[in-house]
């Protein structure tokens, strides 16, 4: 990026089924972050609670974000209620094997991001040059509404997590920009 551009749209989206208990996580976390001041967040940063529509996620990126954080589940097989930051890259990683027929109420975060590179490669558009999964180790997915109490309490942690990253991640783009424009020079006639 030069440093007459700008620093890009970011996309935070919440993820999962609020019917879910738990898969609930990523759209209370991002529910959250739309009820705080607008100050908050730096300026270009949008929230989308995409819930179990990756598709319509998918489709939305194809509108041009720098950079896209997910907030999700993430089972790692430690305690409940523990938060993950991944690092993903511009590329979902490659597994390998391709996925079957599409459904579209259950499409986790690297299905969407595989979905998104194929809509890329038909449709064009410009895929994020960040990503990121802010991601909170489950403890109950059955049936019912409502997170389960350790993760819960993670999600004003995770609030903080994002907030943190979208802070890092517009210092970085201040630190790549010129302190100050030169005035234009005024020209005689």
């Amino acid at each position: 990026m030069s440093g007459a551009e700008t620093p890009g749209r970011t996309l935070v989206a919440g993820v999962g089924n609020i019917f879910l208990q738990d898969d609930g996580f990523g759209v209370e976390t991002v529910r959250r972050l739309g009820a705080l001041a607008p100050s908050r967040l730096p300026p270009g940063t949008e929230l989308m609670d995409a819930g179990i529509r990756g598709v319509h996620l998918a489709y939305r990126l194809l509108e041009g974000y720098r950079t896209l954080v997910l907030v999700d589940l993430v089972s790692r097989g430690s305690p409940p209620g523990t938060l993950y930051t991944i690092d993903v890259g511009p590329r979902p990683p490659e597994t390998g094997h391709r996925p079957g027929p599409l459904d579209t109420h259950a499409m986790d975060p690297a299905t969407v991001l595989g979905l998104l590179h194929d809509l890329h490669a038909g449709a064009g558009g410009t895929l994020p040059d960040e990503v990121y999964v802010v991601g909170c180790e489950p403890r109950d997915t059955g049936e019912g509404i409502g997170l389960s109490p350790p993760v819960g309490e993670a999600v004003d942690p995770a609030v903080d997590l994002v907030l943190g990253l979208l802070s890092r991640r517009a210092d970085s783009v201040r630190d790549r920009l010129p302190d100050s424009v030169p005035d234009p020079v005024p020209q005689k006639n």
